[in-house]
This record gives C-alpha cells, structure tokens and sequence, in this order.
C-alpha cells in the first residue's frame, strides 16, 4: 500500500532562502517529484536551459533563475543542476497497513529497519537498495533519524518516491508489531555466529541495521528473532551500513528468485 494521498497541489511559495518544506534538487529527484501523484507541490525553481526540458504541471508555481540564483536555495556546491522544487512532506505510511498487506499477499518481501541512523546520506542510499531489490518498506524512528531533504532525496535516486516510508514512535513497539505479523526479524552485527544466508532461510525478513560505530541498542536487539552477520574478510572490521544493507537486500532477492 502506498503512502496516503494529499490534496490538490499547492501554488504556494515562501520567500528568503529558508524554507520549512523540503526542497528537492537534481534532475534526477526533482523529476521523480513530479511524477508522484501523491506530491504536494510548492513551488518550482529553473533556469531558462532546464526550462525547455521539462512538462510543468497547472497551476504549480515557477520561478526563473540562474545557476547562482538556484545556488542559494540548496546547501553549498549541492549539484542542482537547474532543478530546485519545494514540496510538501510525504504523508506517513501506517506500519499496520504495510503489515496487513504481507498477511493478505503471502510473499516474503523483506522490511528494512533502521535504528537511529542518522546520515541522510546513508538513508538515502538504502532506500535506493531497498527500491532496487524489491523491499516492502522502510521503518524508521520519527526521532533520531532525518527527515525528508534534499540530501537525502539525491542520495535516493528517486526511491523516496515510490518506496513506503514508515515512521514510527517508538521502534520496539514497532518490532513487537512486526514479529506478530509474521516476520523473522534479523538483526546485523558482525560479532555474530550465524551468516545472513543461513537466517534468512525461507523467512519473510525483517532486516534490522544500527548507526555505525555504536550498532544496534539493546532493547532492538532484545526484539529480534535472530543475530547475522554478513560474510566479510576479516581484514575488514566492518562495512558502512548502506553497503551491508545492499548486500543484505540483495541476498534475500536473490534467495526470493
């Protein structure tokens, strides 16, 4: 189930460089935006070049500018590319409707979970791996995790478009939550005894990840069924946690196929 839908699209528009709407940028992010119905757009920023290639939708309202002028909008030499576009947040998935529709569908999607991962970078990056391979959902925390951005709508590559986000108030009810709907939750850390493969088995996973340096927290680890680590060279002490969680979303794609 996707995210629910907003209203109408809004022409409205903030002054000054600040914004509390999130603005997207890249070609890339941007054009994902506007092919998401459930997009509330704001306002739209281009140069007269990047004008030409791209359909605006009625009554979304745009400003003309140029590279410098764009420059403004965004964090220091953030690659804009001609395309600035302030949006309205995403609405909220409900956890329970993501669940409800595992039961209803009987597949063995994985849920990615993260606890108080903080680098929209990373985020990003995993909700690109999670699109990519397939995954029902993300499940953040509403605290200790970033927010929609435009960093992290780059590092994304469009994924924060189409790949539901939940966020939820407190993680470890989350977990219980999921167990109850029949999922194996898997926690990653590399001191483990078992590999990702052998626990992923013919599970419905729930691929739990911590911050890196500090992992996964001890109430997290008390809810999950099992303990993996990835299979990694021991000249390695471990990997940046959007890495090990392509690997990890390719391993259950691949055990799925």
């Amino acid at each position: 189930m996707g995210r629910r839908p907003h209203p109408k699209n809004a022409a409205r528009s903030n002054t000054g460089q600040k914004s509390p709407f999130p603005r997207l940028y890249g070609r890339h992010a941007v054009f994902a935006a506007l092919d998401n119905p459930d997009r509330v757009f704001r306002k739209l920023h281009l140069t007269p070049a990047t004008a030409k290639t791209v359909v605006i939708p009625r009554g979304l309202a745009v400003q003309y500018g140029d590279d410098a002028d764009l420059g403004r909008l965004v964090p220091a030499d953030a690659p804009h590319q001609g395309f600035v576009l302030e949006v309205e947040p995403l609405e909220n998935v409900w956890l329970g409707d993501i669940l409800a529709n595992a039961i209803a569908e009987n597949d063995n999607r994985p849920l990615v979970v993260l606890d108080q991962v903080t680098d929209p970078h990373n985020v990003g990056a995993i909700m690109r791996s999670a699109a990519a391979f397939g995954a029902r959902a993300l499940v953040t925390q509403d605290r200790h995790a970033p927010g929609e951005s435009g960093v992290l709508a780059r590092s994304a590559s469009g994924a924060l478009e189409i790949l539901p986000w939940c966020r939820v108030v407190n993680l470890a009810r989350a977990l219980d939550e999921i167990g109850e709907a029949g999922f194996w939750r898997i926690g990653l850390d590399g001191r483990a005894d078992v590999d990702l493969e052998t626990a992923l088995a013919n599970t419905r996973p729930a691929l739990v990840m911590g911050a890196e340096g500090e992992g996964l927290r001890v109430l997290t680890t008390e809810r999950c069924d099992q303990i993996a680590k990835l299979p990694i060279s021991a000249a390695m002490e471990s990997l940046n946690v959007s890495n090990a969680a392509a690997i990890a979303l390719y391993a259950a794609a691949r055990r799925n196929n």
